[in-house]
């Protein structure tokens, strides 16, 4: 079974992919994003090239574990990806995946300009691993 995990940015979407045996993440791409509709039909086109079974959305909680405006909206594309790709989605504790993605690749001695072009895609590898790490149960939050 493939999993999608995903980096829900402003601006960007970071894109990973379990293995099929579902054991390891590895980073795919960064959807630069163009509005829901478009956002959701690429979407849609990698779970269906990928054979995708289910997808797994970082969630970014507060850190006193509450939800803020951005859980909120994150919640929101769920629903809609949910309702337009019909394939299962669950949510994951994403605190701190950016910041872990950053440290990876400031250890990897990448410039800044190259560390912005890939965090997010690092971040959607970091939850998707997570979440693969932790037998798929745990912090995670069912859609």
């Amino acid at each position: 079974m493939r999993i999608m995990g995903l980096d829900l940015g402003e601006k960007r979407i970071g894109i990973a992919f379990s293995d099929p045996m579902g054991w390891t993440a590895q980073g795919h791409s960064i959807l630069q994003r163009k509005g829901l509709k478009k956002d959701l039909s690429y979407l849609k086109g990698l779970c269906q090239e990928f054979e995708v079974e289910k997808i797994v959305l970082g969630l970014p909680l507060n850190m006193n574990g509450t939800m803020g405006p951005k859980a909120l909206e994150t919640q929101e594309f769920a629903q809609a990806l949910h309702e337009d790709i019909k394939i299962p989605v669950e949510f994951w504790d994403e605190r701190l995946s950016s910041k872990s993605a950053e440290r990876v690749l400031l250890e990897a001695d990448l410039s800044r300009k190259r560390r912005k072009e890939l965090i997010d895609k690092i971040a959607a590898v970091h939850i998707l691993q997570a979440y693969l790490d932790g037998g798929c149960s745990g912090k995670k939050y069912k859609f």
